[in-house]
């Protein structure tokens, strides 16, 4: 490794976490827009589901159109054009979609609606093929599932702020009482979002981001990538179906928790929105928790960060409701259940596999406990599940991109891929509530979490076979 991978290059990595924000705020809008367009167009809680899959699926078509193309021009697209340039591409085709709620706002087009998120996750696709794998190199290996925690973070705070704009933008202020929805409204965050994704393109574009990252250029001649592709390695085979049911349980317990909400507790749907903020702000304050080791070495520092971090993020949420003009009382004793995650981080060590493990029966508890309760104490078990999902999505890319040399940016295609579990599960949480209960609908997430525990324990072996023990990379880190 190279004496410049000694540090994260934060000149670089800083402009890229940019698009990780986009894709949160867009993702977790998606979960008020499920039960308006259900209202609106007057659909079953499956059918309301559609808006999942149009968004989630369009990661699998952007995926398979890469590997199209880079198959016809004998020649891995990314590879060829550059990482940067890919980038801003996926930013111009995202931009491309939103433009279509314009159109659909004026017609009240349901699937003219989820054309346009479509083509929004296709570019998305594209970027996130090119910047997972990124954040990862830009730095030291050791932290480099740490350095995509972060940016998942970063992620967050879109997730954070998505639900209680387009909230404010469907149903207008809080206070103002107003409980009519305006299909028409909608069209507006979007396309001041499409408008931002261009001028986020043209800065990317002169940034000092690298075309390719040197840690995947290095990695080319060496042994772990003697494989023929990349398809050859068992950590990414089960890395990919890993991928699709943790996506899955992260986006379908929070895209069918409105519907829960108001069948079984009786809440108004502009109520709603904060809830959804809290849920996506908990992967917020488990990433910013999960990133501590990128900051610094010193493990006296990283013991005090790992309990300031977590109430910082909190804070965020806090401080964003309460300028939305939200209600905060039933959040302060959300605050006890962060310590759940904090001890859950320091006992995982770091490891990936083994915080995979970890956080992985945590939200099998916090699903079952939500099914087996009622009321409040329910609504912050389901929440709960955005702690204990908010590591999963590095630890997985990490252990699965983990040794795949000059294959990577193939694997990261492959994982992308795979992002369709957010909608395909989603759609069959939603089928299970219309058929039984929704309150019974989330053991669909209890078996999604059930595979996570299988694969952590399984990856551990398979990367030990292949000379790649994270336990050692973490110790030598220090």
């Amino acid at each position: 490794m190279s004496a410049e991978q000694v540090q994260t290059k934060w000149g670089q990595f800083i402009p890229l976490v940019t698009v990780f924000f986009f894709w949160g705020f867009v993702a977790a809008s998606n979960d008020i827009l499920i039960p308006v367009f259900k209202k609106a167009f007057d659909l079953t809680q499956g059918q309301s589901q559609l808006v999942s899959v149009a968004f989630y699926v369009a990661y699998t078509v952007g995926s398979i159109i890469y590997m199209i193309i880079s198959y016809l021009t004998k020649g891995d697209l990314i590879n060829r054009i550059g990482y940067k340039n890919s980038l801003a591409l996926g930013l111009v085709i995202s931009a491309l979609g939103t433009l279509l709620f314009y159109p659909a706002a004026n017609t009240g087009s349901f699937p003219l609606m989820l054309s346009g998120l479509f083509i929004v996750a296709l570019g998305f696709s594209l970027q996130q093929t090119v910047a997972n794998p990124l954040a990862i190199a830009l730095g030291p290996i050791t932290t480099g599932s740490q350095r995509l925690t972060l940016a998942g973070g970063i992620n967050n705070l879109g997730t954070t702020i998505g639900p209680l704009i387009v909230s404010f933008a469907i149903f207008g202020s809080v206070t103002s009482g107003n409980s009519e929805m305006s299909i028409e409204s909608v069209k507006v965050p979007y396309l001041v979002l499409g408008a931002a994704f261009l001028l986020v393109a043209i800065l990317l574009k002169f940034s000092s981001l690298p075309d390719k990252p040197q840690a995947v250029v290095e990695t080319e001649s060496d042994k772990t990538s003697a494989r023929s592709s990349a398809l050859k390695y068992p950590q990414l085979i089960l890395g990919m179906i890993a991928i699709f049911v943790y996506v899955g349980v992260e986006v379908s317990t929070a895209s069918n928790l409105p519907a829960y909400m108001e069948n079984n507790l009786g809440f108004k749907t502009q109520d709603i929105a904060p809830f959804i903020s809290l849920y996506w702000a908990s992967l917020m304050i488990g990433r910013w928790t999960g990133a501590v080791e990128a900051f610094t070495n010193d493990m006296n520092l990283q013991k005090i960060l790992r309990f300031i971090a977590p109430y910082l993020a909190f804070g965020v949420f806090l401080g964003v409701n309460k300028f939305m003009n939200h209600d905060l009382t039933p959040f302060y004793v959300y605050g006890l259940i962060i310590l759940v995650l904090i001890i859950a981080d320091m006992a995982s060590k770091g490891n990936p596999a083994r915080m995979l493990l970890i956080f992985s029966v945590l939200g099998i508890v916090a699903l079952l406990t939500g099914m087996a309760t009622d009321g409040m104490v329910s609504v912050y078990a389901f929440t709960s599940v955005g702690l204990f999902c908010s590591t999963l999505w590095p630890c997985i890319f990490t252990l699965a991109i983990s040794g795949l040399g000059k294959h990577t940016s193939q694997g990261s295609s492959f994982l992308i891929m795979m992002i369709m579990g957010g909608g395909i599960v989603s759609w069959l949480q939603g089928a299970v509530s219309d058929a039984t209960n929704i309150h019974f609908s989330y053991i669909v997430g209890v078996v999604c979490f059930a595979y996570l525990v299988f694969y952590a324990w399984r990856v551990s072996g398979i990367l030990r076979n292949q000379g790649i023990d994270f336990d050692k990379k973490v110790s030598g880190g220090h």
